[in-house]
């Protein structure tokens, strides 16, 4: 019995009287109502928005419109372009993408939408998809990035392991993979698989227990053509999916319906595997990012490499010009050296002639010796302040190149560089300094002894010879200054030597760095070369798998155009045969009764052709409607007498035949002819009652079909 307490959505409690009844087959004018309920899509507060929806522009017309014509293209109700069908379709899907927006459209879904609209009108079946794809999973199935479909393969593929394992093992050897034959079957639920009354059986149970049918189904048929697939190669097993199994349950879908629930659906299972799913793909983003990290870390080390080879020319050519500083310098250590002992010479002579102040007694020997002297001071004096001279503009230059050179942080071997350099100039600004005090001891001698030289004045000799020491003593001076000036400028070369060492050190370091950095490329580059060629072969499976899965497609509507000729070949002869009957009875009624029976006969077909007219014009009230759900339902049908599919509806009685005359469901001519006639008292013979029963229910069967 229906009514609204036997209605549910998947996991809803509800009796097994209903849910056996939903098995048997939903009667085809009950279907609407009963979809509805079972999804509780009544009173569904978007029903409101459809008229405004309809008035908005989609960004997905253009591609609702392109596959408006492959939904159902050969269904009388979608065929031919801008027919009524295909602007209802168009219109639900497009206002479906405007109300979620993340899923938009998806071509798959376009088939639950035409299965819906032969049933009922738009907006009911606007509000019975939004219900499907919030409540039965449908929405994560049509998402772009399909996860849904991901899991629902993957769960699969578990039961075919677990219950079919010889199968399983055959489509693993012929690469025959679940995705190319069980896609369609989650996407569509089966209605671009079997023919309309059998997909339409399966949609009956889907609106009450969701996708756990389509599992039961799938399997079911993997399990009775199991003996045939292990015999087939990959082109075998594809044609036999394409065009054996979905006929094979045509003439008796009760019998895929009872193979379904003999498969072992274990939901605690189900759930175990949707979380290692889950889990795998969360391993499997980690494994992306990381992938990402390492392509960008590489990145960033060729860029860096590139900027080292460019600096290296650069640090080539300061090596260079650090190699001749160098040899410069060595040769102004020679200098300074030969400076040094120059000083120590001049330093004992001014002791000789400190200790010769006290002896007066001068000879001409000693002049002369002392002009030589004079001679080859004044020379070396001028080679020293060339020297000198050459030594700064070196020593400016040297500054210079150290200024341009690279800035490394090495803090701590640059503190004890720096202590190391802080003594060695401390020592030698102490030694500058006793220098100094010394040169400063001997020119306050010299003073004084020339302000004591009053004695010389008597004799010209004796003149002549003081002036030579003082010259004498002023050159040896000026020489101990160049030689304080020396040691001063022998300081700066050592720092610029230190400096130096730095940065040697500091290019040493560089380039380990860009050592190890080379070796880290090239790991890297061999790890994105292995990396390359794993995404090469995806791409190349990828492309294998839409290919065939566009073949699949292109077969499927072929199929569906030869079985589509075959119904209206079948409909055509159909026709042809009644018209013989109908031809054959009208004859044996002329010559097997008289000219008065026939025109009664004819009489009463005039009274019911008038009551036809009268049923067109209006219907009438009656006293015992029936109740479903919130209408009110006082003449209840037994179980037994309830027809359990579309063609057990014609043998229901006069009580179903008026209570379907309610305003939901009006009836047309053709169905009050078929009802009255059950009314009627049995007037003719039981051959003549027979075939007018015949005549009356094969065209009403014909059109269940094509509906």
């Amino acid at each position: 019995m229906w009514d609204g307490h036997e209605s549910g959505q998947p996991g809803h409690s509800s009796t097994s009287q209903g849910q056996e009844l939903i098995r048997k087959g939903i009667p085809h004018h009950f279907r609407a109502i009963v979809w509805q309920l079972l999804c509780s899509a009544t009173d569904m507060p978007v029903k409101n928005q459809y008229s405004e929806l309809l008035k908005m522009s989609s960004p997905c017309e253009k591609l609702i419109r392109r596959d408006i014509a492959r939904t159902y293209p050969e269904h009388e109700f979608f065929k031919g372009q801008d027919s009524l069908g295909q602007e209802v379709l168009f219109n639900v899907m497009k206002a479906y993408s405007l109300v979620d927006r993340e899923v938009g459209y998806c071509q798959g879904s376009a088939f639950i939408v035409g299965l819906l609209l032969m049933q009922m009108p738009e907006e009911e079946a606007f509000c019975v998809f939004v219900r499907l794809m919030q409540e039965y999973r449908l929405r994560e199935l049509f998402k772009p990035s399909m996860a849904e479909l991901g899991l629902c393969i993957y769960q699969f593929e578990y039961m075919l392991q677990e219950q079919l394992p010889d199968l399983n093992t055959h489509f693993r050897s012929q690469s025959f993979h679940t995705s190319m034959y069980a896609s369609s079957w989650f996407l569509t639920l089966f209605l671009t698989t079997f023919p309309l009354p059998v997909a339409t059986r399966v949609f009956d149970i889907f609106m009450y227990e969701g996708l756990e049918i389509v599992f039961r189904v799938g399997l079911a048929l993997l399990q009775v053509n199991q003996t045939e697939l292990m015999q087939l190669d990959m082109e075998g097993m594809s044609q036999y999916f394409q065009r054996v199994i979905p006929h094979q349950f045509d003439s008796c879908p009760d019998k895929l319906v009872l193979k379904a629930y003999q498969v072992k659906y274990n939901p605690k299972k189900m759930k175990r595997l949707e979380k290692e799913y889950a889990a795998m793909k969360s391993k499997e983003m980690e494994e992306q990012i990381e992938i990402k990290r390492l392509r960008t870390e590489n990145r960033l080390l060729k860029q860096r490499i590139e900027t080292l080879e460019k600096g290296q020319v650069t640090r080539a050519q300061e090596a260079e010009e650090n190699y001749v500083i160098k040899r410069e310098l060595a040769v102004v250590r020679q200098q300074c050296s030969s400076t040094a002992e120059d000083l120590q010479k001049a330093q004992s002579t001014i002791r000789q002639l400190q200790e010769q102040q006290e002896n007066p007694r001068l000879t001409e020997d000693f002049v002369a010796h002392l002009e030589t002297e004079l001679e080859q001071s004044r020379l070396r004096e001028t080679e020293t302040l060339g020297a000198l001279r050459e030594m700064q503009d070196k020593v400016l230059d040297m500054e210079k190149r150290n200024s341009s050179l690279p800035d490394e942080n090495n803090v701590a071997r640059l503190q004890e560089e720096l202590k190391a350099l802080k003594v060695r100039e401390g020592e030698a600004v102490a030694s500058a300094r006793e220098l100094k005090l010394q040169l400063q001891e001997l020119s306050d001698t010299w003073q004084a002894h020339l302000s004591r030289g009053g004695r010389w004045k008597e004799s010209p000799r004796k003149l002549v010879l003081g002036e030579l020491q003082d010259e004498l003593m002023t050159v040896r001076l000026r020489e101990a200054q160049a030689l304080a000036d020396g040691r001063e400028w022998r300081q700066r070369v050592v720092e610029l030597e230190t400096q130096d060492n730095i940065h040697r050190n500091l290019l040493n370091r560089v380039e380990a760095e860009r050592a190890a950095l080379q070796e880290k490329l090239q790991y890297l580059a061999a790890q994105n070369k292995g990396l390359q060629t794993q995404l090469s072969e995806s791409r190349r499976k990828q492309a294998e798998a839409e290919c065939k899965s566009k073949e699949e497609v292109m077969a499927v509507r072929l199929r569906e155009a030869d079985s589509m000729a075959a119904v209206a070949e079948m409909r055509q002869r159909i026709a042809e045969l009644e018209i013989q009957r109908e031809e054959g009875r009208i004859q044996g009624q002329l010559n097997h009764s008289d000219s008065s029976q026939y025109i009664r006969e004819l009489k009463d077909q005039i009274e019911e052709l008038k009551t036809e007219v009268r049923l067109l014009k209006g219907p009438p009230t009656f006293e015992d409607p029936l109740a479903f759900d919130g209408l009110s339902l006082t003449r209840h049908l037994d179980e037994d007498s309830l027809p359990s599919s579309d063609e057990e509806l014609l043998g229901v009685g006069v009580g179903v035949g008026a209570a379907l005359q309610d305003p939901l469901y009006p009836l047309s001519p053709r169905d009050a002819r078929f009802f009255r006639s059950l009314d009627r008292p049995a007037k003719d013979s039981e051959g003549s009652s027979d075939s007018d029963a015949d005549e009356l229910a094969t065209p009403y069967s014909n059109q269940g079909l094509d509906n």
